[in-house]
């Protein structure tokens, strides 16, 4: 009657850690998932920066040359 009921007792404490290791698991996974999101939404608005500055960049490099050419035509 003592091994069984060491026995049910070795299998509910492997049982515990079993599901604490799984609960621990899917935490991680959803700790990586948010920082993968963190990630790409600091990329997404690094990206938007540069393209704002590369078309603020075309708009001067368009008005000089539009003020050169009405230079030259006075």
């Amino acid at each position: 009657m003592k091994k069984v009921l060491l026995l049910v007792a070795v299998v509910a404490t492997l049982g515990l850690v079993s599901c604490n290791n799984a609960q621990e698991a899917e935490k991680a996974r959803q700790d990586s998932l948010i920082e993968a999101a963190r990630l790409d939404s600091i990329a997404k608005v690094q990206a938007d920066s540069i393209q704002a500055a590369i078309e603020a960049a075309e708009a001067a490099a368009l008005a000089a040359a539009a003020d050169s050419l009405v230079e030259v035509v006075e």
